[in-house]
């Protein structure tokens, strides 16, 4: 987790939002586990997060599909070209997310509703773009 000793410094609460919000910490050597088993785990552990992490966490996520759905009617495809991961897996991700966050009981209905909303016009217009392309 980047600069533990600066969010330390805002108290145990938001240390706690913000280590509930990483997907993994780097090894001594500065390497992070593989982006597949990263995600997995942070899906796994969304189910059972309290609210603080999952209002913040699933805000970030919401702000994170909407600048991919920008991107998609931008740029259209390219948009993947940004990730560490394609874009099977991305959609694959943030669908796996939305599944993570309902199944959470804590979680704030009308933001997770919000970001399924947006997951699934970024399938449609990742599909459409796929289309396009393919053309």
């Amino acid at each position: 987790m980047p600069q533990r000793k600066t969010v330390r410094a805002f108290g145990d609460d938001v240390y706690a939002i913000v280590k509930g919000c990483s997907d993994g910490t780097p090894d001594k050597k500065g390497k992070k586990a593989p982006w597949r088993e990263r995600k997995e785990a942070y899906i796994a552990a969304i189910e059972h997060e309290p609210r603080s992490v999952l209002l913040v966490s699933a805000a970030d996520k919401l702000h994170n599909a909407r600048a991919i759905v920008a991107d998609l009617r931008a740029i259209g495809d390219a948009v993947w070209k940004r990730f560490n991961a394609s874009k099977d897996e991305i959609l694959w991700y943030y669908g796996a997310l939305v599944g993570a966050f309902m199944a959470n009981p804590a979680h704030d209905v009308a933001l997770v509703d919000e970001l399924d909303r947006t997951v699934q016009q970024m399938r449609r217009l990742a599909d459409e773009a796929g289309l396009a392309a393919a053309q």
